[in-house]
This record gives structure tokens, sequence and C-alpha cells, in this order.
């Protein structure tokens, strides 16, 4: 079971850190002296030399750690007066029942197929549901998980396992329900609550809790989790304050008063990044984060993808604030989120519209010192002929059209924090053309642009270059931009990707490599990518040097040889999850260490019996190794208990490709298409095995539909255009060449 981590730490003598300079300097200081006493007791010099100066040691701190947190009380009492009741302090406690609202008096919930009842022993809080194994068992809760408008409850499995429960409390409406309804989340679902997606270990607690760290024994396969203290205190924000304390006792010379970050830098990205580390989706590179290292040495955030955003960049699954924030002009100028929130209680600042009148005011200046208050407009934003609505109704507030919100986790509505126009095709932005129907044409924004872009529509790919020719551009939505360039290559697009490579914005560079795998093979981006090798920010190397893997038998120097080491390091820190096994096999394989591969492939599917990514993988490396019996049995017997699997039934069907029975694998891939129809490559694939078996008609309508859904496959134009020629349809070839033509001009695959 997880506890505070309260274990005797052997103090180190402080004094001998600092004796040998300290012995050195007092050593120069007496030889100066016995010199000036032997020079001044000779008769021969009328004077003495001066005195030399000596600079002082420079005081170096030892590393800091982590305190008791009521240490911190004293000094600070109106901080943690805020503090305390807070979200950030409540945000995980031991399960009592001053901290249970919830019914837990033998009552009971039902949803998607399964039953769960509630009940207390004495002081303990129970659950009775199924389990990984559909079962239906008594569990106990070990903690609650947030105070308003739910509440979560963390569960007990053994090997220091803390699980989510996927049954919430509604503490609104005073009533259980579940989190994923409709949804078919039984015992089978990989968002079951018993699940490796909802380890609690892994995926929440490091943001409940200050000083976590998951503490994961791969030999074991087990956990013990430990943290200073549960919730959000003041060292998850300011660092470890034991120099902080010794600087109040004793007034030294500390950088920051002791404290290695400074939240008050006139750089709001210190400020920004820390709170980023919780508020952002993201992926941990390690065990916890290192005080003082830029977010992305630690993390890695997603850029706007389409399932996380809408095309505008606004939220749309579960994103919390950071992705929409760093879209925003208020993060280009300098806003923090200590200008609209009050830090140790998360509350606003100001009520209404007060906190951004700060700055959108009649006066057309900013309150906010370390905000860049130039294009501010002077305008009373705040009147009915700015909001178009009375004030005080619903319309008349900044957030209502600026701020839109969507509720995730049943009942906890999230405000967007782009500060954007409202998204094309919004009844909102209809009514904004109305009122600025005479304003002069601007040119087009991110948001018109990824309608083409993701779209697949004629002029796309010069959409595209055109956004990322912009000196303007937030990185993120540059990061993402480059995430689409391989949808739309040419000749400008590898020298967009090659000049991010060197953008101040590490989330850039990242994103830059990724944009150039899909360019050049790994030879030709061995120039390219020396320096990214030595990159200041950790995120940056590692993928650099991952990319360069199957180059390595070149020599790649001292550099890579470090880089992909930090690479290797990074997956050995998160081996709980399959992923990373998957990656540490991947790695082995690419790196000539084949002895490695198959055990770490068998650990992925230790760790997650359901990663069908890790299970396949495993498949074809039986397959290539001669053991093409055991794979095929190994995706068989899965697949029999997974038949819902779209990626084991397309396995199942190159299987029987690869052994000659075409007529076999056909179900499997149609089957694989049906499931998953969004996906390109089982569509793809179909297609292809439908030509190649003699249904070229058939085949070329699987590629119809591909290109309706996604114009800017292609694979898919590329070989429908093929099928149409042998065919005999050049007319319809030709209809398909031309509006690839208006779609990426610059494409090579054109000449």
């Amino acid at each position: 079971m997880p506890k505070p981590d309260n274990k005797t730490v052997p103090r180190r003598d402080s004094s001998s850190r600092y004796l040998y300079p300290v012995v050195i300097a007092l050593l120069l200081l007496a030889m100066a002296g016995i010199w000036f006493f032997l020079q001044a007791s000779t008769p021969k010099l009328p004077m003495a030399a001066p005195a030399p100066v000596v600079t002082p040691v420079a005081v170096v701190p030892p590393p800091a750690k982590m305190v008791d947190e009521q240490q911190c009380q004293g000094c600070h009492q109106a901080q943690v007066k805020d503090w305390q009741g807070s979200h950030h302090q409540l945000a995980m406690q031991a399960a009592t029942p001053e901290t249970v609202p919830a019914d837990f008096n033998n009552a009971s919930f039902s949803s998607e197929g399964e039953t769960t009842r509630f009940s207390r022993r004495g002081d303990e809080f129970w659950v009775n549901t199924p389990g990984a194994d559909g079962k239906a068992t008594d569990f106990k809760v070990a903690y609650t998980f947030g105070i308003a408008p739910l509440q979560q409850y963390l569960i007990e499995v053994g090997d220091g396992r803390l699980q989510a429960l996927g049954v919430a409390w509604d503490t609104q409406k005073n009533r259980w329900f579940h989190l994923y309804p409709g949804q078919g989340v039984n015992f089978k679902n990989p968002l079951h609550w018993s699940k490796p997606s909802q380890n609690a270990n892994f995926m929440c607690v490091e943001c409940h809790t200050t000083g976590y760290k998951r503490n994961f024994d791969a030999a074991k396969n087990s956990f013990d989790s430990q943290w200073n203290s549960l919730g959000v205190g003041c060292q998850a924000c300011h660092g470890p304050a034991s120099n902080h304390v010794a600087w109040a006792a004793k007034k030294s010379d500390l950088l920051h008063a002791g404290f290695d970050v400074n939240l008050k830098d006139k750089d709001a990205t210190v400020e920004i990044e820390t709170c980023a580390r919780c508020h952002a989706r993201r992926a941990p590179l390690g065990d916890g984060y290192t005080v003082g290292k830029r977010l992305m040495d630690d993390y890695l955030p997603s850029v706007l993808t389409r399932e996380l955003y809408a095309l505008d960049g606004k939220i749309k699954d579960e994103v919390f604030e950071h992705g929409s924030f760093a879209q925003s002009k208020m993060a280009d100028k300098g806003v923090r989120c200590s200008d609209c929130h009050n830090p140790h209680n998360a509350e606003l600042k100001a009520p209404g519209n007060g906190l951004c009148l700060q700055c959108h005011n009649t006066a057309g200046k900013t309150a906010v010192a370390t905000v860049d208050g130039r294009g501010l407009q002077a305008k009373n934003y705040d009147s009915p002929e700015h909001t178009r609505h009375a004030a005080g109704e619903p319309g008349s507030f900044c957030v209502d059209c600026h701020m839109p919100g969507k509720f995730y986790m049943g009942n906890d509505f999230r405000h967007d924090h782009s500060f954007s126009i409202p998204r094309p095709g919004d009844k909102v932005s209809e009514q904004f053309k109305l009122w600025s129907a005479s304003e002069p044409e601007h040119a087009p924004r991110y948001a018109e642009s990824m309608v083409l872009i993701r779209g697949g529509q004629p002029g796309a790919a010069q959409a595209l270059y055109d956004q990322l020719a912009r000196n303007n551009l937030p990185p993120i939505q540059r990061a993402t931009l480059l995430a689409e360039l391989p949808n739309y290559p040419s000749e400008q697009a590898l020298k967009l990707a090659t000049k991010d490579l060197g953008n101040p914005a590490p989330q850039v560079r990242e994103s830059a490599v990724r944009a150039i795998s899909a360019f050049l093979p790994p030879p030709e981006r061995v120039a390219l990518y020396g320096p990214l090798l030595r990159d200041p920010v950790l995120a940056v190397r590692i993928i650099a040097a991952r990319d360069l893997l199957s180059a390595s038998a070149q020599g790649l120097g001292p550099a890579w040889d470090k880089a992909i080491a930090e690479y290797e390091n990074v997956q050995m820190s998160l081996l709980e999850r399959a992923e990373a096994n998957l990656n540490l096999a991947m790695l082995y394989q690419a790196s000539g260490r084949g002895d490695k591969v198959e055990a770490q492939l068998r650990t992925a599917l230790l760790r997650d019996p359901d990663f069908f990514p890790a299970l396949v993988t495993l498949a074809q490396w039986l397959e290539a190794n001669g053991r093409a019996l055991e794979a095929r049995t190994l995706i068989t017997d899965n697949l029999k208990q997974h038949p819902e699997a779209a990626l084991l039934q397309h396995t199942q069907g190159l299987m029987l490709i690869r052994a000659g029975d075409t007529a076999k694998a056909m179900p499997h891939l149609r089957e694989a298409a049906r499931l998953e129809p969004a996906n390109p490559q089982y569509n793809y694939v179909l297609a292809v095995a439908l030509h190649d078996s003699g249904h070229v008609d058939q085949a070329c309508e699987q590629l119809e539909k591909l290109l309706a859904a996604q114009p800017y496959n292609r694979n898919a134009r590329l070989s429908l255009i093929q099928y149409y020629l042998e065919n005999g349809k050049e007319p319809k070839a030709q209809v398909v060449m031309q509006s690839w033509k208006k779609l990426n001009p610059g494409d090579p695959a054109l000449k």
C-alpha cells in the first residue's frame, strides 16, 4: 500500500562539502600573511605590498529535499489559509467517514451490465464489484480522489496497485453514476476500472500528491509508491523546501530564497510549465519530474491532434488547460496562470468580466506589469455594444463566447483556454460574421486552414505551407501543422520541416523530427540531426536518436550513443507499461540485441494481456525466426477470445496471405475494415488484397470509399489511379489525378 516516505535519511555533514575550498582560501591568506611578514621585516623594502584581494567562495547549496509541509505554515499563513479546503489540498485523501460523502449504506448501482454494491465495515469503505476476471469481489476503498463536482475512489487490489473505480459519486445530485455510460465498459473493456488504463499509480496519483514516486519493481511486478504528502501542497509547485527552510532560519545567500525554481521569474514560461506538469495532456518520460528543468525534460505534451482537439484547437477530449492556453494570444503576451487564478486556492481572482478587464478595457492598457500590452485596443468590452447582450445575461460574459466549455467525467464542466473566436460553423461564429461584415478581409486563420488540411480539400497543401511560413504562430500550433506535413510531401514541405529543427520551442523541434522521418531515409537524416542529439531538452534528444536507429551501423558517434542510452533509460523508467516494454523490444531488435526481444514482448503482455500491438509484434517476431506455426497459434487463440479486435483480425488475414491462403484471409481483412472503418491501413490492405485476388472493381470501390473519408491518402490515390488504368478507365484516373494536383501540386509522385 502506498504510504508517506518517512524513512530516515542519513544526514550528510554539510561542512565537509565546503571544507576543501575554504581551507584553500585560508591557506592562501596564511601564505600571503607569511610573505607580508617576511617582506616587511626586510630592511631593503621601504613599504609592504598591498594585501591581495580574495574573492569569497560562492555558497553552493546542497540538493534540496522535501520537508514536512507543516513547516510552511508559520511564515506563510495567508497562503496556507487560501490553500486549506481547496481542490488542491483535498485532491487525494485517505478514505474516512470525514472525507467520504457518498452513500455506502448498502447502496447499489448497475450500469454497463455490471452491478456495484457499496457498504461500510466500521470506518472502512468497501465495494463489491466485478474485477478483472468478471467475478464480483469485495475491494477496500483506500483513498478519495477530488471533492466536487464528483468524487472518485481508489481501490486496493494488491501488489501496491491502486485502481480508479469507474463508478463515481455526484456531489451535486448526491447519486452514483458511471464515468463511461453507454460505452460497454465491462471487465473485458480496456476502460474497465480493473485494467492498466485505470491504474492510479501510473495515471493519476502524481498530480494528486506532493513528492510522488511510482517506485515500480519490474522483477516483482509491483508498486511501492511513496509521497511526501497527500494533496497538492507547497512543494508540488515550488519544489523541495529544505534549502528554503535553511534560508529562512539563517537568511543565508541562496538562489531564489533556497528554491531551485523561481515562479516569479519575469519569463512566464517557468510558471506555465510548472502548472503544465499536471494541467496538460502528456506522457511521462520518467518517474516524476526534475525541479528546475523544462517541461519536455520530464514529459511529452500532446500536440493538437484530431482526437483531442477540434479543428480550431478548442478542447474536444479531456486535455486539461495547457494545450488550449498555449495557443492563445494571452500566452504569447506573457499572461500566466496566476494572473487570473489564485494558485493557492485555484479560485478566480475577480468575478464576472473583471479578469479580462485587467487588460481589455477603455484605457487599452494592462494592469499586469509582466504582460506585453502592445496591440491592446481601448474599448468598453463590458458594454452591450460589444457583447450584444444586456449586462448580467448569458452572452454578456467574456467566457460565453471566448471560453466555451464541455462536460468531462460526467458532470465536470471545463472552460476552453484558447480565448479564440468561435469555431467555423458555430452559430455564434455565423453571428460574428454578420456583425463584422463591413470589416476588411483577413489572412486565413489557423482554424480556416485546418478545415482544408484535415479535410483534404483543394489548396490544402498551400494552406499548410502558408501557415508554417508565418512567424507569429504559437509553437503548439506549429508543432501540430508539422504533424500534418507527411500527408502533403514536397520540396517545400521538407524545407519547412528542416528549418524548424532549429526552432526555439522544443515541442516544434520534436515535431519537426517526426515530420522529416516521413521524407528522408535514415542515412540522409544524420547530418540534419547532429545538433539535436545534443539538444538541451531530453524529449528532443531521444526522438532524434530513436529516429536514427536504422542508421546506427554507420557509427553516429558518442552524441548518438548517449542520446539513445537516454531513450532506453526513459523506457526502463516506465516498465509498468506494456508500451514501454514494446518500445524496448523494438530498440533491441534495431540495435542488434535480438536475444532480448522475445522476453521483452512477453513482459509487455504480462503487464497488459490485452495490449494487442505487443501480441502482433511477438507473432511477427516468431514468424520471422522460423516459428510460423507458433505465431499462427498465438494469433488464432487470442482471436477466439477477442473476435472484436480489429488488429487481430487484420493480422490473421496478413498471416494467411503470407501462407498463400488468400481465400481464407479475405474474411479476416473484411472484418478488420468493418470493425474500424476509419482505419486507413485496414481499408487500404483490403483493397490491395481484393485487387491481387482478381476483384479489381471491388478494390476500386474500396479505395473510393477510403478517399472519400481521407482525400489526402496518397497510397489510396496512387493505387486507385493504377487500378483504373489497368481496368481501362483512364477518364476516372484523370479525375483522381486532377483532384490530386489541386490538393498538392508539388507532390513528387505526380512527376
